[in-house]
């Protein structure tokens, strides 16, 4: 048996791409760092340009199993509560599909593993990648003191990515902070406002920040994550907070009612630093390649980290089906196919980002704008990512 393709990193991008190489007949190893592969709780969004080709993959029972489908997405104003515009999501998956879906993480991750695995891919845990050397038939990977044979390597290895550090692509590749701070809670559904408690999306927006939240696991538990411009966070610095002290932190008295109950039923919100890494136009060298947020870390405005991850692997998996092409060549396939997009999508999320902060006098007329548009023109606006 030859060589293996290895795919570092385990997560929702590292699975799927493991997925896709195993349906185009290679052998593909997983390694994943972490003692066991499985996630911390939090809340994902998979919209229908990354459900479609999931269901190509044949995990429609899968997902139906674990996600849940919001009827509707509304954007509000942080301040009063006000909805702006909302979104019907119950027909998106006649119109481009497949629906949009949330998920616990786990579970997501959890389903592309038995996937993976059902396709007789291989995985090891505890497996750090050290490093790497090229050669002209293949790599090898130095994973502690073992040496590992390789066809090719994926790295799939998320921001801080050692494959990336490693191919040295661009002059300044280091992570950096972005000004932005996500923190994030799970709650059970019953300690949520009862106004807020249906199947549907929620996105507030305020002056230098905003919250978003959803139902998951059947509408048992809520899943919600504020994001705060640095500037715009009054409190201490800490890695965890309750809902009192983020609501405090966020500037109490600007928020709805409903709102800062929602954010003081959190129990622990935890946080997460946003960081960024430079586009580059060139994701690998010879038999190496990266994917997702390897090769295009995004903020989270557009909620399509996940989902391109998703659309690399499809991309990946489609350069490797023709079974005539070599390592090299399908590789740069894979890279033409998804720069173009992957960076129009980087910063169409960071632009969202600026829009979803404003503080007045540019709030106003961004709410007038959105309310003009209703949730279908906002839809419609978005349809070429969905597409």
């Amino acid at each position: 048996m030859g060589a293996p393709f290895v795919v570092v990193g385990a997560g929702i991008g590292g699975l799927a791409a493991a997925i896709a190489l195993a349906r185009a007949g290679r052998r593909t190893l997983v390694l994943e760092r972490a003692e066991r592969i499985e996630e911390v709780g939090a809340g994902l969004q998979i919209s229908p340009n990354a459900g479609r080709i999931l269901h190509e993959f044949g995990m429609r029972p899968a997902l139906d199993a674990v996600a849940l489908e919001p009827r509707a997405l509304n954007i509000r104003r942080a301040a009063d509560g006000a909805v702006l515009a909302r979104l019907p999501l119950a027909e998106a998956r006649n119109r481009w599909g497949a629906p949009f879906r949330v998920f616990h993480r786990a579970d997501l991750q959890k389903a592309l593993l038995d996937e993976a695995r059902r396709l007789g891919v291989e995985t090891r845990t505890a497996a750090r990648c050290d490093g790497f050397t090229e050669a002209p038939d293949g790599i090898r990977l130095a994973i502690g003191e073992e040496r590992l044979e390789a066809e090719a390597l994926i790295g799939a290895d998320g921001l801080r990515s050692t494959i990336r550090d490693a191919l040295d692509l661009v002059a300044g590749d280091a992570p950096r902070p972005v000004g932005l701070t996500a923190w994030r809670t799970l709650m059970p559904i019953d300690s949520a406002p009862s106004a807020l408690r249906e199947r549907e999306t929620h996105i507030w927006l305020g002056p230098g920040g905003h919250v978003v939240h959803y139902p998951l696991r059947d509408a048992s538990i809520v899943s919600a994550v504020a994001i705060l411009e640095d500037r715009a966070d009054r409190g201490p610095a800490a890695e965890t907070r309750t809902g009192e002290e983020l609501a405090r932190a966020m500037g109490f008295a600007r928020w709805s009612p409903d709102l800062r109950a929602l954010l003081e039923a959190g129990a622990t919100w935890r946080r997460w630093p946003l960081y960024a890494r430079p586009e580059i136009t060139r994701w690998g060298r010879g038999r190496v390649a990266l994917l997702g947020d390897a090769a295009h870390p995004m903020v989270p405005f557009l909620a399509q980290g996940a989902a391109q991850a998703i659309e690399d692997a499809a991309a990946l998996g489609r350069a490797f089906a023709d079974g005539g092409a070599t390592i090299e060549s399908a590789l740069a396939a894979y890279q033409s196919a998804r720069v173009e997009r992957a960076i129009r999508i980087q910063r169409a999320s960071r632009r969202q980002g600026v829009n979803c902060h404003f503080a007045e006098p540019m709030a106003t007329l961004r709410d007038i704008g959105v309310r003009l548009m209703g949730g279908e023109g906002v839809l419609s606006r978005n349809a070429w990512i969905y597409r």
